[in-house]
């Protein structure tokens, strides 16, 4: 019953995660592009009012005129009716750690720890991967604080510390606990901007000009720096929430690495993105970013597996697989942390194992299953089941 309730906790986090996320990210999406979209405002009264730009647009049969205020209005008051975005980002964030908690906390045996990599208690692991967050956030901003105004530096300085990190949480946890760590991390920085930066100085800014006081305008400088960090960060945690369907990337023995890859390319797509909506075509960018992947997709390929010699008997792959997958793979796991076969997926029956054998095989012999290697599968019994898989599959001798 535990496992089940898990499984339901796990799917309706998610699914709020997901929701939100989608809200933060669109809207984070939509303000950089207007930012870097504005134009002069046509009219004279405008400029006078305090316009620094503005974009006209049309969308769902209307159109719509924005305009903005870097110290607000001149000559008039500041509306009551102002829209904090702010919400999105942080359900965001406690969904995102409600998921950590129900997989990699709770699960910590099967997804967070891996004995081959460093044998660590549960407790250990998850004081480790706070730790993690919290000192991923404060290096972070010591670095924004000391740099500010340095923004290239800057930017170097922390996808080094980024990278550092990617590679350290590969030397202490799983690669799947890696990755989503490195995600995790990347997140509680994006939502640290918001709750310690972004939103406390333009609270700032606009008590400021309800008093009819001088409007400091560093608040809102550091403001558009964290925001911008934000939208590049972005591409990088949303890759890390989709890939641990992909245990070719995670599972390879430089995970690490390739993590780095594809947060780089990531980087470059997204700054096309903006550069363009500025009206600068850099279409330079995108095609590195898409060159790094074709040649990660080609170093990632799997080398040929020889097929030559005796064929690999069924019954032994059918022994291999009811001692090491069939704990987890089965209508009724006898793995605690399961109520129900991952994805589904039975191996049971030589029918069964048949199905999912190109799977199987990828899955085993890139060392990603069994998870943390709970049933001690050898080495050779991995390379018996590629072996058999590439021999054709067979389940009759």
């Amino acid at each position: 019953m535990e496992a089940y309730l898990l499984d339901w906790a796990n799917l309706l986090i998610r699914w709020l995660h997901l929701i939100t996320g989608i809200a933060w990210i669109g809207a984070s999406f939509y303000f950089v592009m207007l930012d870097n979209a504005l134009r002069p405002p046509a009219k004279a009264a405008d400029q006078q009012r305090g316009v620094f730009g503005e974009l006209w647009a049309v969308h769902g049969g209307g159109f719509y005129c924005s305009q903005k205020f870097l110290t607000g209005p001149r000559g008039e008051p500041l509306t009551q009716d102002l829209h904090w975005s702010k919400w999105e980002a942080y359900t965001t964030w406690l969904s995102g750690m409600g998921m950590l908690a129900v997989v990699y906390w709770i699960g910590a045996s099967s997804y967070l720890i891996d004995p081959q990599v460093l044998a660590l208690s549960p407790t250990a692991a998850i004081g480790i991967s706070v730790a993690f967050l919290a000192v991923g956030w404060l290096v972070y901003n010591a670095l924004c604080g000391l740099l500010f105004g340095r923004d290239g530096l800057l930017a170097v300085l922390v996808f080094a510390f980024v990278v550092l990190c990617d590679w350290l949480l590969h030397q202490v946890f799983s690669a799947r606990g890696a990755y989503i760590h490195v995600g995790a991390m990347l997140g509680t920085m994006m939502v640290a901007n918001v709750f310690f930066h972004i939103i406390p100085g333009q609270k700032r800014m606009v008590a400021q000009i309800r008093a009819g006081e001088a409007v400091d305008p560093r608040p809102g400088q550091i403001g558009k720096q964290r925001s911008v960090h934000n939208t590049y960060f972005t591409l990088p945690v949303l890759f890390i929430m989709i890939s641990n369907h992909y245990p070719m990337t995670y599972a390879h023995p430089r995970g690490w690495l390739v993590l780095v890859v594809m947060m780089l390319a990531g980087v470059l797509i997204r700054q096309f993105f903006v550069l363009r909506h500025r009206g600068q075509l850099k279409w330079w960018l995108p095609a590195a970013g898409a060159g790094l992947l074709l040649a990660l997709i080609a170093a990632l390929a799997p080398a040929p597996v020889q097929t030559g010699g005796t064929q690999v008997p069924f019954a032994e792959v059918e022994a291999i697989v009811a001692q090491r997958c069939v704990t987890c793979h089965a209508a009724r796991p006898t793995q605690p942390s399961f109520a129900q076969a991952p994805k589904g997926v039975l191996l049971e029956t030589p029918a069964q194992i048949a199905q999912h054998a190109a799977k199987l095989a990828e899955t085993v012999g890139s060392g990603y299953m069994p998870l943390g290697n709970l049933t001690h599968i050898t080495e050779p019994e991995r390379q018996r089941l590629v072996r058999w898989q590439a021999q054709g599959a067979r389940i009759t001798d």
